[in-house]
């Protein structure tokens, strides 16, 4: 059939199951915006701010499991949306972000609002597209959808300029099986690799196997996989900030979070493991801080999809490619099923030892705060965070077991991330009550998206923990810089209720504990958005903490 490329894009997002696009309109993406006029099959979710969009398909596709879509026109449009390209760039989250272009006539000559995006976003992309001949509109559409949640997945764009969305095509429909967890890699020969051999040896003759796990495992769909071998080997499960939720918070092998601010058990168990199998998981820095004093004593196994992770921050004994799940069922049918042992009980003697029980300098107690959250939200909610002390203290003190229930900004650390996301999630998961953890200082960077979750009544409970500081950057200045507070206090003057208030959303106010069951029960009543501000000591830190340059195991408990 004949189509104008505008129509003929939206025919192909539609043969990719795609039924929501995050965006806004512009002089360059007019064209697809007239063809989006009398859709009834896409449902189009108007942000404040290009980077909202793309945090919002961010967040759509970490809860859903499918590739998000934004939709920005160029120039600064387009501009906008690095950040949020960028967040899920390093996260390896599916998105494809459809920019317009100037016409192709107007290319190179600083036209008015033209900007070279594909150059801009070269590195923080799979792929990314000019589409400069109309007929190659569909092949690369198509293929853009493929890249983005193939393999390792992440982001692709594609730059359509103004006059090839009006030129007309021959478009030929096409069915597309989709499966958003492909891997895309030739078959793993388990059986004859020597690698997956040594393996099963080092973990059936290991004393104290620890498994680490990373956010490879949630994208995968691998964690009853995961949690089947752990139980099999009997081994005590640490993860990483994108690996939260990945293995049950509440099960006794779960150690907690790993690393800077992970907590003692999992950072004396990997520093005292003699066999370290980490899984889905990349060593970040903030992970692995000092490299030399990392699991010292391990033989290291990393199973990963991608190949440029082996020996990256960390070497690695046995590198096992290929996709986590089937890696994972290829283990657990051939290593010995062990029985819990001394090493359990030192473990446990450990997460006893150093159980977390914070002392807040305020009456509002950040651990008791986020301990009754999760008591009241522990079925069907999704939980967005902000970053900062906000984002530990939930991974901390949150214990999530769905691994789609935690949505964060882990490698670039985004502020400004955790509400569009938290609208992406709910437009995503209409059943589930999606809560936004932020503090005050990330979520005066995107504040504005209050009036997209205004306008489309979406059930989103924002928190902020107002502590009128820049608190992680605060903390860092109490301890090592002797408390030379620059440029960190935002003032105490101001009010979000009154914010809330002028974007038509509900409002509430806690200072202390005893406030906050009363507050987020009634909250969780309302089928409705709600501000929640919650007053917060600046002294309130997150602890424990490891400084830059130390092992995992130097940590500081109090200060």
């Amino acid at each position: 059939m004949k189509l104008k490329c505008a129509e003929a894009l939206l025919e192909c997002l539609r043969e990719q199951g795609v039924d929501t696009i995050f965006g806004y309109p512009g002089g360059t993406v007019i064209n697809i915006y007239d063809a989006l006029y009398e859709r009834k099959d896409i449902t189009h979710i108007l942000t404040a701010h290009e980077q909202g969009a793309t945090h919002a398909a961010d967040g759509y596709a970490r809860a859903t499991g499918k590739v998000g879509v934004v939709l920005a026109t160029s120039g600064p449009g387009a501009a906008n949306t690095v950040t949020g390209i960028a967040t899920a760039s390093r996260d390896s989250v599916p998105i494809v972000v459809i920019t317009g272009q100037v016409a192709r006539s107007l290319l190179g000559k600083d036209s008015f609002q033209e900007l070279a995006i594909t150059s801009i976003t070269k590195d923080i992309t799979k792929k990314n597209y000019l589409v400069l001949d109309p007929e190659e509109l569909p092949k690369v559409v198509r293929e853009a959808f493929e890249i983005a949640r193939s393999g390792r997945p992440g982001p692709v764009l594609i730059d359509i300029p103004k006059d090839v969305q009006q030129t007309e095509i021959e478009y030929k429909p096409m069915k597309i099986d989709i499966d958003n967890n492909a891997s895309n890699l030739p078959e793993m020969n388990c059986e004859t690799d020597l690698y997956f051999d040594k393996a099963v040896e080092l973990i059936n003759n290991s004393k104290r196997p620890l498994i680490y796990v990373g956010g490879g495992v949630k994208i995968s769909c691998s964690c009853k996989e995961l949690k089947n071998f752990a139980e099999k080997v009997k081994a005590p499960v640490a993860c990483s900030l994108m690996g939260t939720g990945a293995f049950p918070g509440t099960h006794p092998y779960f150690t907690g979070l790993a690393g800077m601010h992970g907590s003692r058990c999992s950072n004396i168990a990997i520093s005292n493991c003699d066999l370290l199998i980490a899984v889905g998981a990349r060593f970040s820095d903030r992970t692995i801080c000092k490299a030399e004093g990392f699991a010292p004593y391990a033989n290291i196994i990393h199973i990963d999809i991608d190949p440029k992770e082996f020996g990256k921050n960390i070497e690695t004994k046995i590198p096992l490619r290929g996709d986590v799940k089937k890696i994972l069922k290829f283990l657990l049918e051939r290593v010995d099923e062990k029985k819990e042992g001394t090493w359990n009980k030192q473990i446990q003697s450990w997460k006893e030892t150093y159980a977390v029980s914070y002392k807040s300098n305020g009456p509002l107690n950040p651990q008791y705060l986020l301990s009754q959250l999760y008591e009241l939200t522990k079925s069907k909610s999704i939980i967005t965070t902000e970053v900062g002390q906000n984002q530990m203290w939930t991974a901390q003190y949150y214990p999530f077991s769905d691994p789609r229930a935690f949505i964060s900004s882990g490698g670039l650390g985004t502020m400004g991330y955790g509400l569009g996301a938290a609208i992406g999630a709910s437009v995503g998961k209409p059943g589930y009550r999606v809560i936004n953890i932020a503090g005050d200082g990330s979520f005066r960077m995107n504040l504005t998206e209050l009036s997209t979750i205004s306008k489309y009544k979406l059930p989103i409970i924002q928190v902020i923990l107002n502590n009128s500081s820049l608190g992680m950057v605060r903390q860092w200045q109490k301890i090592f810089h002797d408390k030379r507070y620059s440029h960190t206090s935002l003032g105490d003057e101001v009010c979000f209720t009154k914010l809330a208030d002028a974007f038509g959303i509900r409002s509430m106010k806690i200072t202390e504990d005893a406030e906050v069951e009363k507050s987020f029960k009634e909250a969780l009543e309302l089928n409705e958005p709600v501000v929640i501000e919650c007053i917060m000591h600046p002294n309130d830190m997150v602890l424990p903490m490891v400084p830059a340059g130390e092992p995992i195991n130097e940590c500081i408990d109090d200060f």
